[in-house]
């Protein structure tokens, strides 16, 4: 059941990619979601070293046989020496975020050809480019997401057909999706699967804080921000203290480099591992309004696929 082109490419039971979660998708996470027979991932660019890398790709493989990436995001720093550590660690799907993608895609394909590369993108041309340059698969993310989104403001909805039609790949629909409702609908849309962030921040295994979780399940869809506008880096983020803080210095002006020392990734993980929601800030996106418990991941799973399965039942009856 829901076997698509993206269960086929990855070797996966269920067309659910968890997302890159920067500091967050650890080895428990990431094995959960893979044993539960989707796609868990290790982000590599939030850890402190390669070396740490290696550990936590040992890690999963103690815990799951089954296929799992790693998140590479750009920005944070060099990529080389993590991608290097993964590709001799025998990783073979990794997803690549956060900016032009070419030069890394051109990196791994020079050292181990075959290796299954997804790239996270936010509109039609980011995905014919990412085609182009020999991607497997792209994420398409709509302006309902969190974490860092696209600069054109199109929700999801409108933004997965559109790239559907333009690229013969697999698309994963990303952006306030949290349930099997998001699933058949992106479906529905053309695409081949979900990546969900989000809804896997709000489970057990996941590290991220309990403030952070509780804050998760208390705000709703129309309660989130968006920081970063006037550097050209829109982020979906929750309302916390931080958050207001860099609201109010954008409002008055402030310079890249004012805005830096509150942007950071030690902030965003002061709130996100510490719970210090006053003076770090923390992604969402608008399907947080839908997240009412911190289930584990089998749990997740499992409602998930009952609600699509009855769905499914429900257009039958409609005689669709």
């Amino acid at each position: 059941m829901l076997c698509t082109r993206l269960c086929e490419l990855l070797s996966i039971e269920y067309p659910i990619i968890q997302g890159g979660l920067a500091y967050l998708a650890r080895a428990e996470l990431c094995a959960a979601v893979s044993e539960a027979g989707g796609l868990g991932q290790i982000t590599a660019a939030t850890l402190g070293s390669p070396e740490e890398l290696r550990e936590e790709i040992r890690k999963v493989r103690a815990l799951t046989r089954k296929p799992f990436g790693v998140n590479f995001a750009m920005g944070y720093r060099s990529l080389e020496p993590y991608i290097d550590a993964a590709l001799e660690e025998g990783v073979r799907i990794v997803t690549i975020t956060g900016g032009n993608p070419e030069p890394y895609m051109k990196y791994i394909d020079a050292r181990v050809p075959g290796v299954m590369k997804i790239i996270l993108v936010a509109g039609v041309r980011a995905a014919q480019k990412a085609e182009a340059l020999g991607a497997d698969a792209v994420i398409a993310v709509g302006y309902d997401g969190g974490g860092h989104l696209g600069r054109d403001d199109v929700g999801t909805m409108a933004l997965i057909p559109r790239i559907v039609d333009s690229v013969k790949i697999p698309v994963a629909a990303s952006g306030g999706i949290v349930d099997g409702r998001g699933l058949m609908a992106a479906l529905a849309l053309g695409a081949d699967g979900i990546e969900m962030g989000t809804r896997f921040v709000a489970v057990q295994e996941c590290p991220a804080h309990e403030a952070y979780k509780q804050l998760l399940l208390e705000t709703r869809e129309n309660e989130t921000v968006i920081m970063e506008r006037s550097i050209g880096r829109p982020a979906r983020v929750l309302r916390t203290g931080g958050a207001l803080r860099v609201l109010e210095a954008e409002a008055r002006g402030a310079t890249l480099e004012e805005l830096l020392p509150l942007i950071s990734g030690k902030v965003n993980a002061r709130a996100a591992l510490e719970g210090d929601m006053e003076e770090g800030f923390v992604y969402a996106g608008q399907g947080v309004g839908l997240i009412h418990d911190i289930p584990t991941v089998a749990e997740l799973f499992a409602r998930i696929l009952a609600e699509a399965r009855a769905i499914g039942e429900r257009l039958r009856g409609l005689g669709v």
